[in-house]
């Protein structure tokens, strides 16, 4: 499903690859050793990355002098509405990760989609945490490299799309949210946005056609406007409002469930595909071998109990072909 690929970031419009490859280099970043004569394929992938084996991720650099190897190394989770929570939530993992590498691991809080990709595009950040719609941007304009995802004891895993209402809104299906005022987080997200807008119409229901679509910036702030009456509806991750729900946010009495999909991949864990190969086989041990059972990170991710392996190319299928229909085209101006 070919799609036509737009520059990672307006300085790219108007320089040529070699000088931006230079000033890029310049300001400690790194770029691939192919240059686009030399780079048989690379797909959806920003100019600087090169995917000769088609597995739609970036490959390594082929100058084994661009591998990194840095310490500290740092780890950064999908934006959430209380980062200093999950700082403390993800503490034993990054204990963990610390023991298992031997370097100092340190936990750094993004304020958006668009930050946590720039900080891994820009080398700020090595190993992360993307939400399943911002993923294929991160792997295309940041070099991230999926391979794990959170997981049960016999391998499954996944969330559904919900969608949420008032239970004493009258709106029973999604054919009642014609006219309504619906919540969408953010252009990205694949359930808070790209999957109503590939799934809905099948159900006789169009946003923004049929209904106002107001952009609420998360999941969080959705469902907390669905409860306070700012909304009418919102479709929204399962997993997270589970975990608000959990945490005494909202009361499920309140609310109810009109609709809800087939199942899609959760956040993907990633590193940057620049690392040395010694240093990408001891962080897949660390999430590999890590078990969360009895930890926060198990008790606040309810019904998982390790990371499992994903790829790419197999497990973020469903989400490439939502952003397929809806149209979108993985450049810097689209992530947020």
């Amino acid at each position: 499903m070919p799609r036509r690929l737009e520059p990672s970031s307006s300085l790219s419009l108007r320089l040529p690859l070699s000088l931006l490859a230079t000033l890029l280099l310049g300001c400690g970043l790194t770029v691939a050793a192919q240059g686009a004569e030399e780079c048989p394929q690379r797909g959806d992938l920003a100019p600087m990355y090169c995917d000769a084996d088609g597995d739609l991720v970036a490959d390594a650099p082929s100058d084994e002098s661009q591998l990194l190897d840095p310490d500290p190394l740092v780890f950064a989770y999908t934006p959430v509405e209380d980062p200093a929570i999950y700082a403390d939530i993800w503490e034993p993992f990054i204990e963990h990760l610390r023991d298992v590498t031997g370097k100092d691991v340190r936990f750094y809080a993004v304020q958006s989609n668009a930050a946590e990709i720039e900080a891994m595009r820009s080398g700020r950040i090595q190993v992360a945490g993307f939400s399943t719609g911002p993923t294929p941007f991160a792997v295309n304009l940041a070099g991230a490299v999926p391979f794990a995802i959170m997981g049960s004891d016999d391998g499954e895993f996944g969330y559904t799309l919900q969608v949420y209402t008032r239970k004493d809104s009258g709106i029973d299906e999604l054919s009642d949210l014609k006219g309504k005022r619906v919540a969408h987080t953010s252009p990205t997200s694949n359930s808070g946005n790209l999957a109503p807008r590939a799934l809905f119409p099948e159900q006789g229901i169009t946003p923004d056609e049929d209904y106002e679509v107001v952009y609420s910036g998360s999941h969080d702030q959705s469902m907390l406007g669905v409860v306070a009456g700012d909304y009418d509806a919102a479709p929204v991750a399962s997993e997270v409002v589970d975990r608000m729900a959990e945490r005494g946010l909202y009361d499920p009495e309140e609310v109810k469930i009109v609709f809800e999909s087939k199942r899609f991949p959760t956040t993907s864990y990633t590193y940057a595909y620049n690392l040395k190969p010694e240093l990408i086989d001891k962080i897949k041990e660390a999430f590999f071998s890590f078990d969360m059972k009895g930890t926060e990170l198990g008790e606040e991710f309810d019904g998982v109990t390790k990371f499992v392996p994903v790829t790419y190319q197999k497990d973020w299928e469903v989400i490439r072909d939502i952003q397929d229909a809806n149209g979108v085209v993985y450049s810097q101006e689209n992530i947020e």
